[in-house]
């Protein structure tokens, strides 16, 4: 699959990293262009593009920067008319320990009024970039989930494929509404795996019939 990754911090890395590895075809870009070069040259098979454009051609654009800067980063990224665009951000407040979003909208709604043409999924917001960076399989079986919220099941199942080749386990969460619940999760996570002392290891492993 041809994906681009916008932004190239912890998690844009890791998503290079990791979708290079399971053999998709991944551009990488961001406001910082040495970087995202940096990033291509760590992981052989990607490449840095220029953020104007760089959506084109692509199969799915995972969304990779901060809540503030990402509406911003997908307009200019072109045209994004029936593209999938996997939203993982998490309106963070400037100490991460609470949000700037709740109860009656989302990071993801508001994301998807800023570019209505494009089919964005919520999805990875749970995850953390280290659990991202060394692979989802906790052993014995126990593999980090990956929550898909959408309106469009075309995205969902994008994501989801997404998710799967790189070592996920899958959980469709329902409609893009749902990201008002997915996001407090990863507001959560972060409160227990940095604020409480728990370890990045506290990603979302939920109980499951096998």
């Amino acid at each position: 699959m041809k994906i681009t990754v916008i932004g190239a911090g912890n998690m844009g890395s890791a998503f290079v990293k990791q979708l290079t590895r399971a053999g998709h075809q991944v551009s990488v870009t961001a406001r910082d262009a040495a970087k995202a070069e940096q990033v291509a040259a760590a992981n052989p098979g990607a490449r840095a593009v220029r953020a104007a454009g760089a959506a084109e051609g692509a199969d799915a654009v995972v969304l990779a920067t901060g809540y503030a800067e990402a509406a911003a980063a997908l307009r200019g990224a072109g045209d994004l008319a029936g593209k999938v665009v996997i939203d993982i951000t998490n309106p963070l407040t400037a100490d991460y320990m609470g949000l700037t979003l709740g109860h009656g909208t989302s990071a993801a709604e508001e994301i998807a009024k800023a570019v209505p043409g494009a089919e964005l999924v919520k999805a990875f917001n749970t995850v953390f970039a280290q659990v991202l960076a060394e692979g989802a399989d906790f052993g014995n079986g126990r593999k980090a989930d990956v929550f898909v919220a959408s309106d469009s099941e075309r995205a969902k199942q994008t994501a989801g494929a997404i998710a799967e080749s790189i070592g996920f386990h899958v959980v469709d969460a329902g409609p893009l509404k749902n990201a008002r619940y997915l996001e407090p999760v990863a507001g959560l996570n972060i409160y227990l795996g940095y604020g409480a002392g728990q370890g990045t290891s506290i990603a979302p492993v939920w109980i499951r019939k096998a």
